[in-house]
């Protein structure tokens, strides 16, 4: 769905970290479909979804938003992970498939004015005017922009705005994976189903085995919570009544804030090296159909 965006000069500021990943051609969505985690099947243009690519032993190595721009045209918006370490890894599994990969510099995913769209999932938009994609959760209404980087409304990133995005990812759930954390969990003990982020029902792809057989034997007994305490820092372990019974997966810049994987019998009194944490309640809102 096409539409004039109308943004005022300088409105959006850039997000840090971001990047966007242009898949396309005529075997696009095939390819898409056996690699990533989710239904990708089921998208139609203007529409998107969490999404992900796993190692084969079913660890998360990105997580991403992907928007079907068209029947055989595709967008990847990494918040996280560098765009192009991703397309080298998956040019290895292009084989003869019809389709191409590309770094897009020429995107840029900012923060900006909300804008009214149809539905949570739909994106309204083009490659001339930008993407706008709804981000908002029961924390309050997010627009992400996906805008070319000529366009007049780009902003540089602002640092403020950065955590007030990275936030409000946190609040609701959404894994900001660091460079320690790829690789290193499953997308049920990032309880990346509260997303609709990866698909039980779809054919095979990397790891596919090892989350379906987690989800049928039961064998999910750790999951994903929010942690509220005092020098949170990626990989710091998580004590409950003398034991560990977790670590931190993201954290916040100033330590006050993160995400951490934990037992699911973990106790509700918590603590980081010697100093007490405590519990927060996830927000819901930030799924998207799949």
């Amino acid at each position: 769905m096409t539409f004039k965006t109308n943004l005022p000069a300088a409105s959006c500021p850039a997000l840090s970290g971001f990047g966007v990943l242009d898949i396309r051609g005529a075997d696009a969505a095939a390819f898409l479909q056996a690699q990533a985690m989710n239904d990708v099947a089921t998208l139609t243009p203007g529409q998107w979804q969490w999404n992900g690519w796993l190692t084969p032993k079913g660890r998360v190595v990105a997580l991403f938003v992907l928007l079907r721009v068209a029947p055989d045209h595709f967008l990847a918006v990494l918040p996280d992970f560098p765009a192009d370490d991703l397309r080298q890894r998956l040019q290895r599994f292009v084989f003869r498939s019809k389709l191409s990969l590309r770094t897009a510099d020429d995107m840029v995913a900012a923060a900006g004015p909300q804008a009214t769209l149809p539905a949570p999932d739909l994106a309204l938009g083009d490659a001339v005017e930008g993407w706008a994609l709804d981000f908002g959760g029961d924390g309050g209404a997010r627009t992400l922009w996906l805008l070319p980087a000529s366009h007049p409304a780009l902003a540089p990133p602002d640092a403020g705005i950065d955590r007030a995005w990275f936030a409000a990812d946190l609040a609701h759930g959404l894994p900001r994976l660091p460079a320690e954390a790829v690789e290193a969990w499953t997308p049920q003990m990032l309880s990346l189903g509260r997303l609709s982020a990866f698909s039980l029902k779809k054919g095979c792809y990397p790891g596919q085995e090892i989350v379906a057989r987690t989800h049928y034997l039961g064998q999910a007994k750790r999951g994903l919570v929010r942690l509220e305490g005092q020098a949170l820092r990626p990989g710091m372990s998580v004590e409950g009544a003398g034991v560990t019974v977790g670590s931190l997966v993201c954290s916040d810049a100033a330590g006050h804030e993160g995400l951490a994987v934990l037992a699911s019998d973990a106790p509700d009194v918590l603590a980081t090296g010697d100093r007490h944490c405590r519990r927060l309640p996830l927000l819901g809102g930030l799924a998207r159909p799949s």
